[in-house]
């Protein structure tokens, strides 16, 4: 090990956003100014919570969704690119993937409200793709929607606060890192000692933290999704967070959960969204055909069996 390698220094920040916490831990030279940065984190979340988030009445976001219909709205650069990166997945994932589930989200407790009902509220499905209710210009950094929808960026907004964290290390030339929003993580480099960075990939049991397996990780991203952490129970069911849109309703299929690795976290975030909504079949080939890298855990009896996808290959 070189002395400059060698005289590296652990730095761990982290702090709350978006209802959870966010975290980073990194190897630079001793002496680095840890408020300058740490406030610098900070502010780089919270730009992104202040413009996605659904809980906030003065987000961009929310003022998006209580605009009238064809009316543009001047957005941020940063909402600007997740909703377009957005409408890309959706249609790239024939559908799986949609911001425009707003509605769904409340109705089933998942909201702002967070008010879980006491009956089935109806399936919600609508005629239309999200992509061809909502117009982004680009060149003038604007959108508007043509017809009535409520968006909803959590299935893409934590992973790119991810993405966020990692711009903003970089700023300081800060090469070997880890940072993360609840779960969903992004390595660069390796460690002082020369090792990757260990991720431990979470078992999908509801109301239990158990780790499965652990991941290796260096300059990549990664994001779970799965239906063991956020639920309601109705008439003694469980219906998971995540909506399928075209049925109008929680996602109900044999995967316990998704994890994706891609180049940012934005991506794996929505990713594994997608490929949870596309289900135990549909999923996987999906993942294959678009040469990803996957691990989906599959509910198999009292027991869970796992399928992992690298470069698009199954791997046996």
């Amino acid at each position: 090990m070189s002395t400059d390698i060698a005289a590296l220094q652990r730095y761990s920040l982290n702090g709350a956003t978006m209802g959870t916490r966010y975290s980073a831990v990194f190897f630079a030279a001793p002496g680095l100014d840890e408020p300058a940065i740490a406030a610098s984190l900070f502010a780089a979340v919270d730009r992104v919570d202040r413009q996605m988030s659904t809980w906030k009445a003065d987000s961009d976001l929310s003022r998006l969704n209580a605009m009238p219909e064809q009316q543009w709205l001047d957005i941020p650069k940063e909402l600007l690119s997740v909703l377009a990166t957005a409408l890309r997945i959706g249609r790239q994932s024939n559908g799986a993937f949609d911001i425009g589930v707003g509605d769904l989200v409340n109705a089933w407790g998942f909201g702002p409200a967070r008010q879980a009902p006491t009956d089935l509220p109806a399936p919600r499905r609508r005629r239309q793709s999200v992509a061809e209710l909502l117009e982004i210009d680009q060149l003038h950094r604007r959108v508007r929607k043509r017809a009535a929808v409520t968006l909803d960026l959590s299935g893409i907004a934590k992973g790119f606060g991810v993405d966020q964290l990692a711009s903003c290390l970089e700023g300081w030339r800060i090469s070997r890192y880890l940072v993360g929003i609840d779960g969903e993580m992004r390595a660069c480099g390796l460690k002082a000692d020369g090792q990757p960075w260990a991720i431990a990939v979470e078992k999908p049991v509801r109301g239990v933290r158990e780790v499965m397996g652990v991941m290796a990780l260096s300059d990549v991203a990664i994001a779970t999704s799965g239906d063991y952490r956020h639920w309601v129970e109705i008439a003694d069911q469980h219906y998971a967070h995540s909506m399928h849109p075209a049925l109008g309703a929680p996602v109900c299929n044999k995967l316990a959960a998704v994890t994706v690795l891609a180049s940012s976290c934005m991506l794996a975030d929505a990713w594994a969204t997608a490929l949870l909504v596309l289900g135990e079949v549909a999923g996987p080939e999906l993942a294959r055909a678009r040469g990803m890298d996957a691990l989906f855990v599959v509910r198999a009896g009292e027991g869970f069996r796992q399928l992992s996808i690298v470069a698009g290959q199954l791997q046996t």
